[in-house]
């Protein structure tokens, strides 16, 4: 800011002594000392401010790259994309028709139906009584409790015997 070395500072309190006079100067110290401490806040939020409008400057400049950079790539995924669409279309168009795709077609659907089928005996709800007669499993068991239900029964019930 301005720069003032130690005999400048040291003539100015002379200067101020005299003219002030010795009883008035830590009053005057003090006034001096409060001005100066708001002239360099005010400084400081003047740089910051300044700084802040900077850094959006940049940041909307950053911004508008990348919005132009999006675009052109969106254009370009676009283009693709319709070039690829177009080239199927017309792959698709040049096929010969024949009486295959029909019969593919009847193929499918029974086995749709059969899957259809099967799934539905797979799912469905067995009653408790069918599953405890025939055998069935009632709930599902963990490798840890099946082992535990199989497990050999000693004779002793004790570990340490």
């Amino acid at each position: 800011m301005i720069d003032l070395g130690l005999s400048k500072i040291a003539i100015i309190g002379v200067v101020a002594l005299i003219v002030i006079g010795p009883e008035k100067l830590p009053k005057a110290a003090r006034m001096a000392g409060t001005l100066y401490g708001r002239a360099q806040r005010y400084l400081h939020e003047v740089k910051s401010e300044v700084s802040r409008e900077i850094e959006l400057d940049e940041l909307r400049n950053l911004q508008k790259e990348v919005q132009e950079t999006a675009q052109s790539i969106k254009d370009s995924v676009e283009n693709t994309i319709a070039r690829n669409i177009d080239d199927v279309d017309a792959a698709w168009r040049d096929l010969p028709s024949s009486s295959a795709p029909a019969a593919t077609m009847s193929d499918l659907e029974r086995k749709a139906r059969d899957f259809r089928r099967k799934k539905l005996v797979r799912n469905s709800a067995v009653p408790g009584w069918y599953k405890q007669r025939h055998g069935g499993k009632a709930h599902i068991m963990s490798g840890a409790a099946r082992v535990k239900k199989f497990r050999p029964r000693s004779s002793s019930t004790s570990s340490f015997f």
